[in-house]
């Protein structure tokens, strides 16, 4: 395992990225985009043969400390998933009271002979609830091992925070691509949210951040792939999720080092969200 490598300018800051010209390692905010390639503070205004940034997606999760949010969400939908089994639910996840309230569905679902009404009737949390619920343990471990191999790498490039907000907000628009096509069809699971790391993945190959030699772009459309061929997979939701994820990042890379201008780009693609989902379920009852 190599040693782990801190940013020159904050020691504190665990990093897998470094300057093409000097080859010091710099955190995310103190890096500058470049056509190939990223620059330190230093070198940021120089002109400069360049070489593509691969070492984070070389070193994956190894950096001991830089991954924590993405254990702390595997661990999450674990230990979600083992709730419902405590309280009654079965292998598939199904029939128990945390599925019934936290499934996302426009309206119409029943339990038990019982109405539950459904985001249509006020119960937005199911945009974010859906992205912890899971059917069963494939579909379960399908997903976790996907968020490990992609989140390890986003949050190791661009911290901790970043990558939660992208996370979420993925999330959340996965949920509103779910209610666009399959309104009443009970969706849940975490892809959503992964096809957003893989989208904000993408687009950090796109600025030159990180090289994966197509490895990224190859993923996504292998997914795309099963996700339109096998059925009853949310198409909706992994669409969703893959466009915030790509537009998002896109964006938290020219506001590197404004994190109240990041913020609000998170907060500009959560309300576009809601909007459409609320779009979408306003003519349900």
């Amino acid at each position: 395992m190599d040693e782990p490598r801190y940013c020159y300018r904050h020691p504190d800051r665990e990093t897998g990225l470094s300057c093409s010209e000097c080859g010091r390692p710099i955190c995310y905010e103190c890096m500058t985009p470049a056509p190939v390639g990223l620059r330190c503070p230093e070198h940021a205004g120089q002109q400069r043969l360049v070489r593509p940034a691969g070492r984070a997606l070389r070193r994956g999760g190894l950096a001991r400390g830089a991954t924590v949010v993405t254990w702390a969400l595997i661990a999450v939908n674990v230990a979600v998933y083992l709730a419902e089994l405590a309280i009654g639910g079965n292998f598939d996840g199904q029939n128990n009271w945390i599925y019934e309230h936290g499934a996302l569905f426009a309206s119409g679902a029943f339990s038990f002979g019982q109405p539950i009404m459904g985001v249509a009737h006020g119960e937005w949390w199911r945009l974010v609830t859906a992205a912890f619920l899971h059917y069963g343990p494939i579909h379960l471990g399908l997903n976790m091992l996907a968020l490990y191999f992609g989140g390890t790498v986003l949050e190791q490039v661009i911290g901790h925070w970043r990558f939660a907000l992208i996370y979420f907000a993925a999330g959340i628009a996965g949920s509103a691509g779910a209610l666009i096509v399959t309104p009443n069809s009970p969706t849940v699971g975490a892809s959503g949210a992964i096809f957003g790391v893989f989208g904000a993945l993408f687009a950090l190959e796109r600025r030159g951040i990180i090289s994966s030699n197509g490895q990224i772009l190859a993923l996504i459309v292998i997914n795309l792939v099963f996700t339109f061929a096998v059925p009853g997979i949310s198409i909706g939701g992994h669409i969703g999720g893959l466009i915030a994820g790509f537009v998002l990042m896109w964006a938290m890379t020219h506001f590197a080092r404004s994190a109240e201008l990041s913020v609000l780009a998170t907060l500009a693609v959560v309300v576009v969200s809601v909007v459409v989902a609320y779009t979408q379920v306003r003519g349900y009852s």
